[in-house]
């Protein structure tokens, strides 16, 4: 009698800080293990890195730059050569004045990014059900204002770990546009 293959468990991504400037995502064995870091005298070019523990390297794989007055870019880094600079709209498409957006990723699979209940989730464009592929699940904190009793954490289904650089600076990009749109309202009601 044959059993069925067990389901790996998705990937728990969890966020060191609320920051989507300065953090890093990592799971519980730091098999994956991603920093995002913006630094003081660049404040406006954050890197995402990739730490290999195992063989001791610490890659660039990708980077946004945010300058004022202009639009987004990023570009995408291998460990030969760093990449060509795009301009976010043309990595994330927008579907008018939403805030989520469909990437493309290496391997030809179309993503898009949704808000659901008030936070994003990465489905496949063309899949008829909705089932996200990647949820991020925000920071909870005791009696609502001390410090947090859980971290934030972004879970990411296995099938989605060849494009695990791309989602996450996807995440990055709209995550930033949604705090940024919530901002924009709470000053036109102020």
């Amino acid at each position: 009698m044959s059993r069925a293959k067990k389901v790996d468990p998705p990937h728990k991504l969890t966020f060191a800080t609320n920051s989507v400037r300065n953090t890093t995502f990592s799971i519980d064995n730091d098999k994956f293990y991603y920093e995002i870091v913006t630094r003081f005298w660049h404040p406006h070019l954050t890197k995402i890195n990739k730490y290999d523990y195992e063989a001791r390297v610490v890659t660039c794989v990708a980077e946004i730059e945010s300058l004022p007055k202009k639009e987004v870019k990023v570009r995408f880094n291998t460990a030969e050569a760093e990449g060509e600079w795009l301009r976010a709209s043309d990595f994330i498409k927008t579907e008018g004045s939403s805030v989520g957006g469909t990437f493309v990723a290496s391997d030809g699979v179309e993503y898009r990014w949704k808000t659901h209940k008030r936070y994003l989730q990465l489905v496949k464009a063309d899949d008829e059900e909705k089932v996200p592929i990647a949820e991020y699940h925000p920071f909870r904190r005791h009696f609502m204002v001390w410090r947090m009793s859980q971290r934030a954490w972004l879970e990411v289904k296995p099938e989605a770990s060849a494009a695990l650089e791309k989602i996450i600076v996807s995440y990055l990009i709209v995550e930033r546009r949604r705090r940024q749109a919530k901002l924009r309202v709470k000053l036109e009601h102020s």
